[in-house]
């Protein structure tokens, strides 16, 4: 018989809009003469299985549904929530709890690797270059002065635990810092404030399957707006080459690199990891442990690069899943 496969969406955050696209293009790619698949939707509201727009309550103490003529169980989740509870391990110990297996990292890898300010902590400590940081919380004094000597300017700051660019600034002068730490703090209770590297930045994806560590082609972003922000990143305001124009010497060391960072997050699933390159080298930025799957976005592009089609490529991923 055919497994079952929850493809599940939405989340508590901004990124929900990003969730929904990708699980559209991720449901229509999942290859249904194998598997039995359906949306489960899940927001702060409702957790529910979408079948031809009819809405079917899931049972949380075991994560099924009930069809009116089925009871409804999971062999496998492909997770595609982008933040919160799906990228940050909360519904990854939910699912650890009953036994379900995912596509993406573990709990704890996901909860460290959301952490932006941890994961390049724990990267430093194997000699990961990366951009020199400050991390605040909220009711944090805000020292403009100390943070300017230490990063200089311009500054990026963030939402420590986010994604797709929400609540991002890049301040160019000392008076905009306030400003910019409570716009991020609007979205997190974290802050990360990062130096400028005027470098080009790259992205590439990799995950593991049939036994081995698989990366994918390099995707260099070159961005019509200030830096790669929503708009950027999902209403074309972009362009993003692949394979990135880069050396066949530059290509294997940022190949290896994502390879190793990989194995000592030990990840699981597909992720993507983003660089900034200059003077050949490899400034570690974030991984993203649930990549976008829109039309839009990356993977999808590095897979076709690949010469692999994007239905075997999640064949792949399921079927390291149901290993799990």
């Amino acid at each position: 018989m055919n497994k079952n496969i929850a493809v599940v969406y939405g989340g508590f955050s901004k990124e929900e809009i990003v969730s929904h696209k990708s699980a559209e293009q991720v449901f229509n790619w999942i290859d249904s003469t194998k598997y039995n698949k359906y949306k489960i939707l899940i927001t702060n509201k409702k957790w529910v299985a979408v079948i031809n727009d009819t809405e079917y309550k899931i049972d949380r103490s075991n994560f099924s549904f009930n069809n009116g003529a089925d009871n409804v169980t999971f062999d496998c989740v492909v997770m595609v929530i982008h933040g919160t509870p799906g990228e940050d391990g909360k519904l990854q110990s939910y699912f650890e709890m009953l036994g379900i297996p995912v596509t993406t990292c573990d709990s704890f890898v996901s909860a460290l690797t959301f952490n932006k300010f941890a994961c390049k902590s724990f990267l430093k400590e194997f000699k990961i270059p990366t951009a020199k940081a400050i991390l605040l919380r909220k009711n944090d004094p805000v020292n403009t002065n100390e943070i300017v000597a230490k990063l200089g300017l311009p500054i990026f700051v963030k939402p420590n635990n986010g994604g797709s660019s929400f609540g991002v600034t890049k301040v160019k002068a000392e008076g905009e810092l306030s400003n910019a730490v409570n716009k991020a703090l609007a979205e997190d209770t974290e802050a990360i404030l990062e130096e400028f590297i005027e470098a080009t930045e790259i992205t590439n994806g990799v995950y593991y399957a049939n036994g081995e560590i698989k990366v994918l082609p390099i995707t260099e972003i070159v961005s019509k707006t200030e830096f790669f922000d929503y708009q950027a990143k999902y209403e074309g305001l972009s362009e993003e080459i692949t394979p990135a124009r880069l050396s066949d010497e530059a290509t294997q060391i940022c190949q290896n690199r994502t390879k190793y960072i990989y194995k000592l997050l030990n990840c699981k699933g597909v992720v993507r990891i983003d660089y900034l390159v200059r003077n050949g080298e490899f400034y570690f930025m974030e991984v993203n442990t649930v990549p976008g799957m829109s039309k839009e976005s990356i993977i999808p592009q590095q897979v076709r690069a690949e010469g692999m089609t994007i239905e075997n490529f999640f064949t792949e991923l399921i079927e390291e899943c149901l290993k799990k």
